[in-house]
C-alpha cells in the first residue's frame, strides 16, 4: 500500500450511508458561528456523485427554495457533516441527473405563466370608462 493510500484511509468515514443519485437526503452540517456550533439541515435530491469512493468523493444535492433552485456540493468524508439521512430512494437510470434542472425550471416557468394570466387584473373596457 502506498503512503498516500495509507494516510487517506485513516480519514475515510464509515458511519455514513451509501448515497446514490435519485436519493432524497437530509444532510446535517455543523456550522460554527462565533464560539457556538449548530447543525444546519439541507434537504434535497442527489443529482450527482463524483470522484469515486475515495477521500475526495462529493455529492451534489439540489432543492428548490422560494422558487429558486439551490445546489450544494458536499464532500462526503468531511468532518463538518454530522449525519446523512436518506428519506426516499428512487430508481433512476442515469448516473448524473442534470436534466432535473431543466425539468424543474420548465415547471416553474409554467406555474409563473399560469399565475400571471390568472392573477392579472381585468382591463377596463371602453364602456366602463364613460
Amino acid at each position: 500500500m502506498s503512503l498516500i493510500a495509507a494516510v487517506t484511509k485513516s480519514f475515510l468515514r464509515s458511519d455514513l450511508p451509501e448515497v446514490r443519485p435519485g436519493d432524497t437526503v437530509r444532510i446535517f452540517q455543523k456550522i460554527k458561528e462565533g464560539d457556538k456550533t449548530r447543525l444546519q439541515p439541507f434537504e434535497g435530491l442527489v443529482i450527482a456523485r463524483k470522484h469515486g469512493k475515495g477521500i475526495s468523493a462529493t455529492i451534489t444535492v439540489r432543492k428548490v427554495a422560494a422558487g429558486v433552485g439551490v445546489e450544494r456540493i458536499f464532500p462526503v468524508h468531511t468532518p463538518t457533516i454530522e449525519k446523512i439521512e436518506i428519506l426516499k430512494r428512487a430508481k433512476v437510470r442515469r448516473a448524473k441527473l442534470y436534466y432535473i434542472r431543466e425539468k424543474a425550471a420548465k415547471e416553474v416557468r409554467k406555474k409563473m405563466k399560469q399565475e400571471w394570466v390568472t392573477g392579472q387584473e381585468p382591463v377596463a373596457t371602453a364602456n366602463e370608462e364613460k
